[in-house]
């Protein structure tokens, strides 16, 4: 089929379709014509695995044709190798710094579409190369030990004698959202992020999203993004959903979190520019390291400090029905776990490799993690899923919050780096600079 075989005039009227200028800059031609081949390619894979395709909003009919005749995956694996070796060959002499980046987001995009159509192809990979053939990231996996000084402080934290998780979790269904109180308190949360976001960054016009609770779940919250500024938010109920998750969830799937940065993405490279390739969001890439972690990184960034348990305190508890004298002690723990959060990279690692049963994988969890069983055993269930995938939470957030801060102490100048960070082609290798 034609559309698959992308020439410049292809390019052209994705642009066009797009509300991108006419005229690309000198030397993107060839950029232009693999970005197209790219999409075309990421939604075939799509319909080859359910969930590889996270969101699009390009032309219909491009979707339409990846829906009528996919090709198989030995093919989409090759065409994976030719667009890769396309890249290599574009002289950067011949493009402008921005045309220099959007080459390295294209080529981590690539490769982990070699890598993803691989697995999908029966290849078998350690943790550490799948996770960095996908996200571009080999991560650094802690033994389970070096966590016990953590745990230790975290259990002068929790009154009473026993076994540390369980004394954590009865403590925390202290601070469950009584059921009816859920969606005020949820939309208190998301509406608090997106007024401090406001501050610093100006939003495109008419931005928008729904909010919907669903069960049934791998995950505790998602952002599905569907174009034109606009996102469904659905947040999962199968487990008790604890008064910190308000402003966890209202900024990581919303404000500075995905509904931003999908929103400025769109804006800014799609219709501005006309490049293509960011109206699809392939979910194993790159792409996901640096939303999961900007994401999670927002949290901190929208409510720096004690900001987080103050607001909490004086709006939620309220609204929620729990006391806000006891806030503080709930913030501290929970601050405190936070040390925790890279512990789950080895216990997915373990588990996936084998060396771990899943039973040895919820116990792990509970005891360094400090899950309840039934978030562990949720926890298990979003590793069986999405298996690496984990690591863009934590060295995500980690890799952001480093390049966040070297911008400058100042909340304007840290701002304005997390704005960048979340509307130009930004690739984990950025994040060291």
């Amino acid at each position: 089929m034609k559309i698959r075989h992308a020439v410049s005039a292809v390019a052209l009227a994705a642009a066009l379709l797009l509300g991108a200028p006419a005229f690309a800059s000198p030397g993107s031609d060839l950029l232009d014509r693999i970005a197209v081949d790219f999409v075309h390619m990421t939604l075939e894979a799509g319909e080859r695995e359910p969930g590889y395709v996270d969101a699009y909003y390009g032309p219909q009919e491009w979707q339409n044709a990846a829906k009528l005749a996919p090709r198989p995956v030995s093919v989409l694996r090759k065409e994976a190798d030719r667009l890769q070796l396309l890249l290599s060959k574009v002289p950067d002499k011949d493009l402008s710094p921005d045309q220099r980046r959007r080459k390295l987001f294209l080529k981590g995009q690539v490769k982990a579409a070699q890598t993803r159509l691989a697995m999908l192809a029966g290849d078998k990979f350690s943790f550490e190369d799948e996770a960095e053939g996908l996200f571009s990231v080999r991560p650094v996996l802690k033994p389970l030990k070096s966590y016990d000084p953590i745990l230790a402080r975290i259990d002068k934290l929790v009154p009473g004698k026993g076994d540390l998780a369980a004394r954590v979790d009865a403590f925390q269904n202290q601070y469950v959202i009584p059921t009816d109180k859920l969606e005020p308190v949820m939309k208190a949360g998301i509406a608090a992020c997106k007024a401090k976001t406001e501050e610093h960054i100006k939003l495109p016009a008419g931005e928008r999203f729904d909010l919907s609770f669903v069960t049934k779940k791998p995950w505790s919250g998602y952002n599905w993004y569907k174009g034109d500024a606009h996102s469904l938010i659905e947040i999962n109920t199968d487990l008790p959903i604890y008064i910190s998750r308000a402003l966890d969830l209202g900024c990581h799937e919303g404000y500075p979190g995905h509904h931003v940065l999908n929103t400025l993405l769109e804006q800014k490279l799609t219709k501005e520019k006309g490049w293509v390739e960011f109206s699809v969001y392939p979910l194993f890439s790159p792409q996901s390291f640096i939303a999961e972690g900007s994401a999670n990184f927002g949290i901190t960034l929208a409510f720096p400090g004690q900001a987080k348990t103050d607001f909490e305190r004086d709006k939620l508890y309220p609204l929620a029905g729990l006391d806000p004298a006891t806030a503080k002690a709930y913030g501290d723990l929970q601050e405190a776990k936070a040390a925790l959060a890279s512990s789950g990279n080895t216990i997915a690692a373990a588990y996936l490799g084998g060396k771990m049963t899943k039973e040895q994988a919820v116990q792990a969890l509970m005891k360094y993690n400090l899950y309840s069983r039934g978030g562990a055993e949720k926890r298990v269930a979003f590793i069986e899923t999405y298996r690496s995938y984990v690591i863009n939470y934590n060295i995500g957030q980690d890799m952001v919050r480093d390049h966040v801060y070297r911008a400058g102490k100042s909340e304007a100048a840290r701002w304005n780096a997390m704005e960048h960070v979340v509307s130009e082609p930004t690739t984990p290798a950025d994040l060291k600079k």
